[in-house]
């Protein structure tokens, strides 16, 4: 019969194809996860990974496996995870990923209310618009949009990231307002570029109707941040395609203003992503239900959207 520290230890390797990420997901060094593997493998007689400098690779016979014992596994940790959850306070380092405005605006103020409720709970904050690699980077969580679902992550949605058109009222006012999306280039447009192509992308909007049309945007400013592309809104520098989020403020003080108020970008939902919540720690657990609980309150997904 075989451990459950050396199958967990397969798992969690072939889930991250690193010995190295998956130590730090099992809190083992990856000697003793590489040990445990290793051991798994002479007990059944077969080779599970093909190990080189790049990484780990599944063999043939490893992915068999994994499918045979992958949900089994999970199942067994999860009743672990319910009964000490349940048992003790959360406690220890949280460690999490977030998207710089979202996380200073959102996130840091309901943090003092958390911290005193669980005073057992340390934060490590990470601010950082490139999505995370949660397991191999060791967090517990990260709030943003565009992660990719790996195995054993998860997603809960807590607003939508809807791309709308701002100007501010000063660029605004002697000029004629588009109707349509092709209407758009009869204004300067701020623009990011992609840092891999150096193109700028099409914006595909959308309306309530369901019809959908290419923004037209004659870009005459080029700058990489959304920040600073926001800022440049504010100046009246031209028409620029942000996040309702990153401009919300804006909008409801009257320092922007929306141009086709009907046409948006849908980017898919700003979420808190996790790993499968039958193998969540207390800390883990009670962040995520406090966060969505507290936005909820807040109507964050309303303020948020651009319908």
């Amino acid at each position: 019969m075989e451990t459950l520290s050396n199958l967990e230890s397969f798992v969690r390797s072939a889930e991250s194809a690193s010995f190295s990420a998956a130590a730090r997901r099992l809190g083992l060094t990856p000697a003793a996860v590489s040990r445990n593997v290793a051991q798994l493998e002479r007990n059944l007689g077969v080779r599970l990974f093909q190990r080189s400098t790049r990484g780990l690779k599944l063999t043939e016979a490893g992915e068999r496996f994994l499918q045979s014992v992958g949900a089994g596994l999970d199942s067994i940790q999860g009743a672990i995870a319910e009964v000490t959850a349940k048992a003790g306070e959360p406690a220890g380092v949280l460690k999490l990923s977030v998207a710089p405005r979202f996380g200073r605006e959102q996130i840091l103020p309901l943090m003092p209310a958390f911290m005193a409720r669980y005073p057992g709970v340390t934060l490590d904050l990470s601010f950082d618009n490139r999505p995370v690699d949660l397991i191999a980077g060791g967090f517990d969580a990260a709030i943003g949009g565009g992660f990719e679902l790996t195995p054993g992550v998860v997603a809960r949605e807590l607003a939508p990231a809807h791309v709308i058109l701002v100007a501010s009222p000063s660029y605004l006012e002697a000029r004629e307002l588009p109707a349509t999306p092709a209407g758009l280039a009869s204004l300067d447009a701020i623009a990011m570029r992609s840092p891999h192509s150096g193109r700028v992308k099409v914006r595909m909007l959308r309306n309530r109707h369901g019809e959908e049309m290419a923004a037209q945007l004659k870009p005459r400013v080029f700058i990489n941040d959304p920040d600073a592309i926001c800022g440049a809104a504010l100046l009246g520098m031209g028409v620029a395609p942000l996040v309702v989020a990153d401009v919300a403020q804006h909008l409801e003080s009257g320092a922007l203003q929306r141009v086709l108020p009907d046409w948006y970008e849908d980017m898919g939902p700003i979420a808190l992503y996790f790993t499968s919540q039958k193998l969540l720690p207390a800390k883990t657990r009670a962040f995520v239900d406090f966060l969505t609980e507290a936005l909820r309150q807040q109507g964050l997904a309303q303020r948020y959207s651009a319908i």
